[in-house]
């Protein structure tokens, strides 16, 4: 870093985004990417932005949340849309934590947890997952900080029912609950039902995964008016045009096209199962995910040799080096030519002596 770098961001240490290879040789399974093409209607809409693109987007978003608000069964005013979900979780951080309200996440989940924590100066609170790699609830009950919880979890894949956030709700209603729900359409439950009863909730959600707009950058975040009004507070003392006209366009054209999405979700679940029921085979442990990933382990091999050696297989996957996840690999589920070459990368490494 150079002398002018500020003494406060010292200790940072930025989050590690997932290998973005430069060659097509490799089958990519290690960032949760859809293997799927936007829809159609979301290219559609994007080239006709273009068109105008010499003038800034609409900073209300007004399109687009209408559209939002009419899939989700919520009010445009209860929506606020972000240059991916980070953008809204990092408002949320800002928003609602402080000196006095520290964030509270699990020990193992989205890694960019602990950095928004710290590139805002606020104070948090790891709380460690159960030996299954569960969330307790009942850590969180009595917990005056903001709590931050990925549903499904990352990179576990597992996801709690809505019942039990609700019981984290209902704890305290003077605490900020974050449910991000960046892979809840892969068999997760959304807890978007749950705005009618609470307002210290804001659920986010990402357009990179069951959307296939990883490559756009879109995300946003359904809270109450009042919450959304604090967020949008943020969002226009950062950047108004904080989402570009394509991507906006993409995401409305998105939106109108709920089937191809559904479907699309259909068959990574297809293949997920399929995968599992292979692994299994081998004596794989498979966490019991909700997302468009697995998280594996062999009792036979080390994660670190099973990532090694699937790479020179040409299956790229993510390993974890934090000691009690090291052994894990994260598998992104992708489509079933893919999934198919991983398995059989994965048949000739436990094969081997």
């Amino acid at each position: 870093m150079s002398r002018f770098f500020s003494d406060k961001y010292a200790d940072l240490t930025p989050y590690t985004p997932g290998e973005q290879p430069k060659t097509g040789v490799l089958v990519k399974l290690n960032t949760n990417e859809s293997p799927f093409p936007p829809s159609k209607k979301a290219v559609e809409e994007g080239k006709r932005a273009l068109e105008s693109v010499n003038l800034y987007p609409d900073p209300e978003h007004t399109l687009f949340r209408e559209k939002a608000s009419e899939v989700f069964g919520v009010k445009k005013e209860n929506v606020i849309v972000g240059n991916g979900s980070d953008e809204v979780l990092n408002f949320a951080f800002m928003a609602f934590c402080d000196e006095k309200t520290p964030a509270v996440f699990p020990d193992i989940t989205y890694g960019f947890y602990t950095v928004f924590a710290k590139v805002n100066g606020v104070p948090y609170k790891e709380i460690p997952l159960k030996e299954d790699f569960t969330v307790d609830i009942n850590d969180y009950i009595n917990e005056k900080g903001t709590i931050f919880l990925a549903n499904p979890n990352a990179p576990t894949g597992i996801a709690l029912p809505l019942e039990k956030i609700e019981k984290i709700l209902q704890s305290d209603r003077d605490r900020m609950v974050v449910i991000d729900e960046a892979y809840v359409d892969f068999g997760g439950e959304s807890c978007i039902s749950l705005l009618k009863k609470y307002d210290n909730l804001l659920v986010t959600m990402t357009f990179s995964k069951s959307r296939s707009m990883a490559g756009a950058r879109l995300g946003l975040g359904i809270g109450s008016e009042d919450v959304i009004k604090d967020l949008n507070t943020l969002r226009y003392s950062n950047n108004p045009y904080n989402v570009n006209k394509t991507t906006l366009a993409m995401g409305y054209g998105a939106l109108c096209d709920e089937v191809y999405t559904k479907e699309n979700c259909k068959k990574i679940i297809e293949n997920r199962a399929f995968a599992v029921t292979e692994l299994n085979k081998m004596g794989i442990q498979t966490l019991d995910s909700r997302a468009n990933f697995l998280f594996m382990k062999s009792e036979r091999k080390s994660g670190e040799e099973i990532y090694r050696k699937l790479r020179e297989k040409g299956v790229l996957v993510r390993h974890f080096t934090s000691k009690r996840i090291e052994n894990f690999n994260r598998v992104t589920i992708g489509d079933r030519e893919q999934t198919e070459k991983f398995i059989q990368a994965m048949k000739e490494i436990m094969e081997e002596k």
